[in-house]
């Protein structure tokens, strides 16, 4: 009987081991990360600069969890000036690839791929970048393009992809190609009358193995910059990958329809000032006709401490109604300032509709909103009819947290507002952000711990003004 005994102890002691691995399999890793913001030098286009960089490396480093995994990123700026990690300009050279693979014990959408490659396509300028926006906001007028562009840091038909400015995107390649060198391009797409930086980027993908490399790699052949067909029909065909793993969670019933116009606009030269915007005017942009006027006081601070008078809680659901798209000749080009925030409940099932606009240079925008993903139901030309809704598809539309509204078009987003705080929305075209293109909603706590904002750490740092 004693040996009966021992086993049947061995036994429970493997049952708890077993349980105690399902648990720490199961349970949500916590990373932790130091970023430190410093000036680094960097060699690009035979001429050297120094650079505001994340730990010296350009582009940053890269942050890789998974799904529901816990992050601390502890960022220590040794910086010239003040600056958060996700700015305007600043971040075209401390930006990096944020990388979230599937929950541990669970698949991929897609079948794993064999190998994974970080691409990160980005701009160069030869000139300081805080130079070339204070510049811009001293004239009212449009910024130095850049002088490049870049690939991994480096200047340099993926059959083919469009990826918005800010974007991310999971690309799978089959190598099924004849063992050899094949070039990858980045070229922009640019749908506006505005200067832009319309070069080329190319990187090799080299196949492995042994092979006679060819003598010269084949140019490639991409859409015209402005081929507004191309881009759309793109965007339009985009699809999720949904499974029971990966299920898509897109609201069926609204409780919250927010429409917000996007236009380019002009504000009122200063007086004693000469500015170099259209008019002889100051260039602005605005959602709604609010163009976005940044607090010296932070928003996040001043909702979390209930400071008054730093913003307010009125931005409008609705702008005023005329043809957005057609002609504007009678509608004003001038917009106000204001800082003014969308107040959303916790839990609340949200439908946003962007239209663009005609007023000064319509354009394609790059819409981001911080804080979520949200699912493209719908996207067109023209102005948004109510009729559109019928033709949203809520079975698989892609998930993504920045979309591209067309010229003188349209999109529809959905999401539920179950992540509390204090949310930035914006146009990823920069100078767009910097003359006002921007917003800031803000999603109420909830009633469970779960439903709150987490507390500032206690060693950090106070602002100052």
């Amino acid at each position: 009987m004693v040996p009966l005994k021992v086993n049947f102890v061995l036994g429970l002691l493997g049952v708890a081991f077993l349980n105690i691995l399902v648990l720490c399999m199961a349970r949500p890793a916590v990373h932790y990360y130091d970023f430190v913001l410093k000036e680094t030098n960097f060699t690009r286009l035979c001429s050297t600069k120094s650079m505001l960089t994340v730990n010296g490396s350009f582009p940053g480093p890269v942050i890789q969890v998974r799904r529901g995994d816990l992050v601390y990123v502890n960022v220590h700026n040794q910086g010239k000036y003040g600056v958060t990690i996700h700015c305007d300009w600043s971040r075209a050279t401390v930006h990096g690839a944020f990388v979230i693979l599937p929950k541990r014990g669970t698949t991929y959408p897609f079948a794993k791929p064999y190998k994974e490659q970080i691409i990160v396509l980005g701009s160069w300028f030869k000139e300081d970048l805080k130079a070339i926006i204070d510049e811009a906001l001293e004239t009212g007028g449009n910024p130095n393009t850049s002088n490049a562009h870049t690939i991994n840091g480096y200047t340099g038909v993926v059959n083919a992809t469009v990826c918005p400015t800010g974007q991310t995107m999971d690309v799978l390649v089959t190598a099924n190609q004849s063992p050899s060198k094949y070039y990858m391009v980045s070229t922009p797409y640019f749908d506006s009358f505005a200067e832009f930086d319309n070069t080329s980027v190319k990187a090799i993908i080299e196949y492995e193995g042994k092979y006679s490399p060819p003598k010269s790699i084949p140019l490639h052949n991409l859409p015209a910059y402005n081929n507004e067909s191309a881009a759309q029909n793109f965007t339009v065909l985009l699809r999720s990958l949904a499974s029971k793993e990966h299920p898509v969670n897109v609201p069926k019933k609204i409780t919250k329809r927010i429409f917000i116009t996007i236009s380019l606009n002009l504000l009122p030269c200063p007086a004693g000032k000469t500015c170099k915007g259209p008019l002889n005017q100051t260039m602005s942009a605005s959602l709604n006709n609010i163009s976005f006027a940044t607090p010296k006081i932070d928003i996040l601070g001043a909702y979390y401490r209930g400071i008054n008078g730093v913003f307010g809680k009125n931005f409008p659901n609705q702008p005023k109604i005329f043809d957005f798209t057609g002609d504007v000749t009678n509608i004003s080009q001038y917009t106000t300032q204001g800082t003014k925030v969308i107040p959303i409940e916790y839990g609340e099932k949200v439908e946003l509709v962007f239209q663009g606009t005609a007023i000064q240079s319509p354009e394609n925008h790059p819409m981001h909103l911080h804080g979520f993903s949200f699912y493209l139901v719908g996207i067109g030309t023209g102005n948004f009819s109510n009729s559109d809704i019928k033709n949203y598809n809520l079975v698989d539309p892609p998930e993504v947290n920045t979309i591209g509204i067309p010229r003188k078009g349209w999109a529809a987003i959905r999401f539920t507002a179950n992540n509390p705080g204090v949310w930035f929305m914006h146009c990823h075209l920069e100078r767009h952000a910097s003359w006002g293109m921007d917003t800031v909603i803000i999603v109420k706590e909830g009633r469970t711990r779960a439903s709150r904002m987490l507390p500032p750490p206690a060693y950090m740092p106070p602002c100052t003004i």
